[in-house]
């Protein structure tokens, strides 16, 4: 019998490992002493090799000590050994092993790893990368026209009678975002009114034009900040909850089953909710320009003894009826834009509920980002027509 020893790095563990010829095409490997995780134990390679030099082999047989201490260490390099073997065509026999052991490693051994399951190192060439992205928005673009272009098919469909939803979700949507609103939007508008009063009376009341901050706060509120300050929280408050009530009934397949019904759910679910924020959004702007308006009123006559029927002359004549109606075009485009928003991303939610949070999160996202750029384009187009 010729016996050969891998060749180890030095180490502290107790352990015993030997490689040797016990017949014809057929070697044993020798496993003894403690063999646990905390400890330092010997690597695979060295094992590897010297297997690989014996000519001719066809089995390997392990023995193990039944009375030695051993973990999941143990079990690890076994089954690299087999591995190994299963690779070179060489048929193993673990008979010998305790009994424990031979089940764990038939177990990690019964499913062969799935191709592509771990993770390489390799890092994606930046262009592919970037491609990617670039196809991914071309995507994302073309399903949102898509989707624009079925509203106004369901839109020019409930103009002339033929749009089918329930009218009592009507109802309920727009008391949730009106009435139910009300609340949020006087705390935030009341509070900008006061931002914008106290930042306009530090510098003015250095020239004595301190007067002047009711026309700062007036127009400010009625022209702009009104209706963009509204859009904000019906994006983050009702824009969200449509793309997680719309996702939640992805996740469910209900869609799935009105689709099979013949029900159209752009009509069913997606035009009442439009319709709701779309109406209500005007008047949540014109009652956001009051709370405006009454917060710089608090900052003029509690911080800059302004008189109020002062104050009030002052903003009706700084604010006109054109400003009002820039104000309330904001708010009308920006009801369209949040609702829309918040049924495309409730539509294009996933199948889990990880996927539900992800479409309210990027429905806010995406209505703010909608709200922000619509009212560039709407305050340039003004400055161009002079009002």
């Amino acid at each position: 019998m010729k016996e050969q020893e891998p060749k180890t790095e030095p180490h502290k563990a107790r352990y015993d490992l030997r490689v040797s010829e016990t017949g014809p095409e057929v070697a044993t490997l020798a496993i003894a002493g403690d063999w646990k995780l905390g400890e330092d134990r010997p690597t695979v390679s060295p094992v590897v090799q010297q297997i690989d030099t014996l000519p001719g082999l066809k089995r390997l047989d392990f023995e193990r000590e039944s009375d030695s201490d051993w973990d999941t260490g143990l079990i690890t390099f076994l089954v690299t050994i087999v591995q190994h073997c299963s690779e070179r065509e060489i048929e193993t026999d673990l008979g010998k092993l305790p009994e424990g052991a031979q089940r764990l490693v038939a177990l990690a051994t019964a499913v062969p790893e799935r191709k592509g399951a771990r993770r390489t190192g390799k890092r994606e060439n930046p262009l592919a990368r970037l491609g990617g992205k670039a196809l991914g928005v071309i995507g994302q673009g073309r399903e949102m026209l898509e989707f624009i272009g079925e509203a106004c098919v369901a839109f020019g469909r409930l103009l002339v009678g033929k749009a089918h939803f329930r009218r009592s979700d009507l109802k309920f949507f727009l008391q949730d975002c009106g009435a139910g609103s009300l609340g949020i939007v006087s705390l935030i508008s009341l509070l900008v009114g006061l931002i914008l009063a106290f930042v306009g009376a530090v510098q003015l009341v250095l020239f004595g034009a301190q007067i002047y901050v009711a026309s700062l706060v007036g127009v400010a509120m009625v022209r702009v900040m009104g209706a963009v300050m509204a859009g904000i929280i019906m994006a983050g408050r009702t824009g969200a909850a449509y793309a997680a009530q719309l996702g939640t009934m992805q996740v469910n397949e209900e869609i799935d089953a009105l689709k099979t019904l013949g029900v159209s759910p752009m009509e069913y679910l997606v035009l009442p909710r439009m319709l709701a924020l779309t109406i209500m959004m005007p008047l949540l702007c014109l009652y956001a320009d009051l709370m405006g308006v009454l917060g710089g009123l608090i900052v003029g006559v509690f911080m800059l003894d302004l008189n109020p029927m002062e104050y009030f002359h002052q903003t009706r004549e700084s604010v006109d009826m054109t400003q009002v109606w820039i104000g309330l075009f904001h708010s009308l485009i920006f009801g369209v834009l949040v609702s829309l928003a918040g049924c495309l991303r409730g539509l294009q939610c996933g199948r889990s509920s990880s996927a539900v949070g992800f479409a309210a999160t990027s429905a806010v996202v995406t209505g703010i980002v909608a709200i922000v750029v619509a009212t560039a384009i709407i305050t340039v187009c003004c400055n161009v027509l002079g009002i």
